[in-house]
């Protein structure tokens, strides 16, 4: 298991190569997070995301570990850059590798569901027209609620 909350993008290529060192592994399943160009009908120029260091790894773990708990999961990825990102750039990715492919399509989904609602980080979006505090989504809550 792999956890890392770091200002430092990270190679893809790499994380994908670690977490398939088991040749127990069936499935290999992705979610990269980037920035993108528009939120709520409003051009984004930057981001940048805040953490509580020590507090944000522990919530990570607790989601990791209940997931690990729910799925036969061989390994997890989670990676949370933080710092000023720039549109297009990857801000998180989370691998789990499965014997099979529904434990680790359902773990990676239930990860970033509690991820974007559980783990303490702060998005500020930088606009044409200042900066803003990026809102929970309800859409989000929703989605964790489905678990």
């Amino acid at each position: 298991m792999k956890i890392s909350v770091q200002y430092e993008d990270f190679d893809v290529d790499k994380e994908l190569k670690a977490l398939r060192s088991s040749t127990k592994v069936g499935a290999l399943v992705t979610f990269i997070g980037t920035v993108r160009d528009i939120n709520d009908s409003e051009n984004v120029k930057s981001m940048t995301l805040e953490y509580y260091p020590g507090m944000t790894e522990k919530s990570i773990e607790k989601i990791v570990k209940t997931a690990c708990e729910r799925w036969n999961i061989e390994d997890v990825t989670v990676i949370h850059r933080v710092g000023k990102l720039q549109v297009t750039d990857q801000i998180v990715l989370i691998g789990v590798s499965c014997l099979h492919r529904k434990e680790a399509f359902d773990a990676c989904e239930y990860i970033i569901d509690f991820l974007k609602t559980e783990a303490p980080f702060w998005k500020q979006e930088e606009l044409e027209r200042g900066k803003r505090w990026v809102e929970a989504h309800m859409e989000d809550e929703m989605c964790r609620n489905n678990w």
